[in-house]
């Protein structure tokens, strides 16, 4: 803004006339003032009653007032000097004063400027380091995400395999129970029956099996395809045993093919 306003020089001051034409007019209107001073003196000197001293003070100060400010109203307002020397060295000295003014302005409003812009450099690099941080953080959010998802399934599996584990002992010992307990009370059949109806005859070509082999291989037909259950019935099958597992219900005969059957499906 300083750089539109014109330059004031020292050429620019007023000749001496000038001034002591000013400084005449001065003292003319101060010895206007002193006269209207001590006007209003005298009559603030006169001697008031004694009955409501305050209120003729007050009434006759109201009064004062009133006609001096009837006199501004009807004052119309005067030019300092007519000389346009005088003129022109005010209004320079007035420009020159408002140009002080502005440039100082403009330097306040320059430095505010320069502030901000440095409070705006440390917020915008703020800023990024809060949004590299930010980024930090979510990759390692989904890193741990990640771990703690395979943690979950290998976790998931190794339970699965300890559970698997578990019942494959329980059904080891189960299965070693029943084969104790087959083998202690259904033996292995000998050939040609029991010893009271014992005769002599040739030895079978097919070996025959313990009731606990039976009950294994219908166990894992129905298990291993459970679409198709059936067992065909061999000469190995002896046939005390399969009457005895047909009559308690443990087996079952195809209800088309007697020389099949399949175990009783007591898991369902």
């Amino acid at each position: 803004m300083a750089e539109y306003l014109p330059e004031i020089t020292n050429d620019s001051v007023c000749p001496v006339d000038a001034k002591e034409e000013l400084l005449n007019e001065c003292e003319s209107i101060w010895q206007k003032m002193e006269e209207c001073q001590s006007k209003l003196k005298v009559q603030g000197g006169k001697t008031l009653p004694k009955l409501d001293t305050t209120l003729s003070l007050l009434i006759t100060r109201v009064k004062a007032l009133q006609a001096e400010y009837n006199q501004w109203q009807k004052r119309t307002p005067e030019i300092i000097s007519n000389n346009p020397d005088v003129l022109l060295a005010l209004g320079k000295e007035e420009l020159q004063k408002t140009k002080n003014d502005l440039e100082m302005v403009l330097a306040t409003v320059q430095s505010k400027n320069e502030q901000l812009e440095e409070d705006l450099k440390r917020e915008q690099q703020w800023q990024e380091e809060q949004e590299q941080v930010v980024a930090a953080l979510s990759r390692i959010e989904e890193e741990m995400k990640t771990q703690t998802e395979q943690l979950s399934r290998k976790r998931a599996l190794q339970q699965l395999q300890n559970k698997m584990s578990k019942v494959k002992s329980y059904k080891e010992g189960l299965s070693n129970a029943l084969g104790e307990f087959l083998g202690e009370h259904f033996p292995i059949p000998e050939n040609g029956g029991s010893t009271k109806k014992k005769k002599s005859f040739e030895k079978p070509a097919v070996e025959l099996i313990t009731l606990h082999e039976i009950l294994e291989i219908l166990i894992h037909k129905l298990m291993n395809t459970p679409h198709d259950p059936y067992v065909t019935i061999n000469d190995s099958f002896w046939p005390p045993y399969i009457e005895l597992l047909l009559r308690y219900g443990i087996a079952l005969r195809h209800p088309e093919d007697p020389n099949r059957m399949r175990l009783e499906a007591f898991h369902m």
